[in-house]
């Protein structure tokens, strides 16, 4: 069977984009822009987004397209005789699983939150009334599951219509759809009467903000958001690689995919930071940003109902669209190993991530008493964990060694591959880098990380 092909650069790069896009840009990113003293922090993520994840990014394209194969049968296709690479295909195929049995309940949050926008329930709500909202939509696993399962179904339902016909053809009305509602966005957050210092705080970088975070710390959240941002390591990149043609070098999809990423983080700074110096809230809320405290300011705030559904549907096309590219990537992965058809793999992968996804829904209420990193800690976090702190950066580690190292691909058929087609080769920089800088950054990460949870 013919492999499919995007119809459209403009339908890869948007596919692309739109699977590193997700709730660590439009959630994560200012959040820990906040937490970080901001202008600072964001050019030094600006900094290590370049070293580290375009490099890295141009690695998952190249094993993609060079092998025509999801991640399982690129290692396999591409690695020497008798290597085990493939192994890590394995593992990287029970990390989009795992990531997608929270991720799609985080989905499922943002779409309840455009619904209850829509409909009024937080116009004139006060602060307690906002507060307690999220809470009882945690302890209600019926209310949950049903709006899990309308993600996953329409995830599923768009992958099970082809590459051309079902994913790109959506994901492309949907990012752009999204690009234009964060522009109408940032447009009235900068008109507010408090936006200037919110501004200011985001952009304008502050000496004494170092002196009050810490220098290490700022630089090892800068490198962790860099890192996390693009998702490699994993495959869900790797299969859009391999629907690519070859009239195109890699490192200029890169950089154009990893800056539209960034142009959507920063803009999603530009979003909120403004609103949140308007209305006295503070900056390093964490992660209760999106849930308790933006619709607390779109409560406060003039035309705070046509502002906060607007908001909340940007928040679904950004994380459903990495539901798509991730589902993308699941069904490609039966479709390789067991030559069934994309209908056949949809059907029964829907089952197993429907089935799966519901112990974090359960979570949060019937199964509370499971903490596994202590008092208020829960399935999600567990799931989330081992996706950020495990899988991701061993993956990533794995992918640059045998891209890198001649006992794997070898750096020269890395080379070969991502400079093929018309555009920005790789420079010579790049080879010490992959070989020697990279694993230790992403070795580095990936200790801090576990360090960071237990110590």
């Amino acid at each position: 069977m013919e492999r499919e092909k995007f119809k459209s650069r403009i339908g890869f790069i948007m596919i692309s984009a739109g699977c590193a896009i997700g709730v660590g840009n439009v959630w994560r990113f200012p959040y820990v822009v906040g937490e970080n003293g901001g202008a600072i922090f964001v050019l030094i993520y600006i900094a290590f987004l370049i070293i580290l994840g375009v490099p890295v990014l141009t690695m998952e394209l190249a094993l993609g397209r060079s092998s025509r194969k999801s991640i399982v049968c690129a290692y396999k296709t591409l690695e020497k005789p008798k290597s085990k690479w493939h192994y890590q295909g394995y593992v990287a195929m029970i990390a989009n699983y795992v990531l997608m049995m929270f991720y799609t309940v985080v989905t499922g949050w943002m779409l309840y939150y455009f619904f209850a926008m829509v409909t009024g329930k937080f116009e004139g709500a006060q602060t307690e009334e906002v507060v307690s909202h999220f809470g009882k939509l945690t302890q209600q696993p019926v209310l949950m599951a049903v709006m899990t399962i309308i993600v996953i179904t329409l995830g599923f339902a768009v992958c099970s219509l082809g590459l051309q016909k079902g994913v790109e053809r959506v994901t492309k009305v949907m990012m752009i759809s999204l690009l234009l509602l964060m522009i109408l966005l940032a447009a009235n957050s900068l008109f507010l009467k408090g936006g200037k210092a919110g501004i200011e705080f985001y952009l304008k970088p502050d000496i004494s903000s170092v002196k009050e975070h810490g220098i290490m710390n700022i630089v090892v959240a800068a490198m962790n958001q860099a890192f996390f941002t693009l998702s490699l390591g994993i495959g869900s990149i790797a299969i859009f690689g391999s629907y690519m043609d070859k009239d195109r070098a890699l490192l200029g999809e890169a950089v154009t995919i990893a800056g539209l990423d960034t142009f959507v983080a920063i803009m999603s700074g530009l979003i909120i930071f403004p609103a949140c110096f308007t209305y006295g809230v503070s900056t390093d809320s964490g992660p209760s940003l999106i849930f308790i405290t933006l619709p607390n300011i779109f409560a406060k705030m003039p035309g705070g109902r046509i502002w906060g559904s607007l908001f909340f549907l940007f928040m679904t096309f950004a994380a459903f669209s990495t539901v798509i590219a991730v589902f993308e990537n699941i069904i490609s992965f039966a479709v390789d190993l067991k030559g069934i058809d994309r209908k056949k793999s949809a059907i029964m992968n829907f089952i197993i991530v429907a089935a799966g996804s519901m112990p974090c829904v359960l979570g949060f209420n019937l199964w509370s008493g499971f903490a596994p990193f202590g008092e208020g800690s829960n399935i999600l976090d567990l799931e989330d964990f081992l996706v950020s702190n495990v899988f991701l950066p061993v993956g990533a580690l794995i992918l640059v060694l045998f891209c890198s190292w001649k006992i794997g691909w070898g750096y020269d058929e890395y080379k070969r591959e991502a400079d093929t087609g018309k555009g920005m080769k790789l420079p010579g920089i790049i080879k010490p880098l992959a070989k020697y800088v990279i694993p230790v950054l992403v070795i580095f990460v990936f200790v801090q990380g576990i360090l960071a949870k237990f110590f």
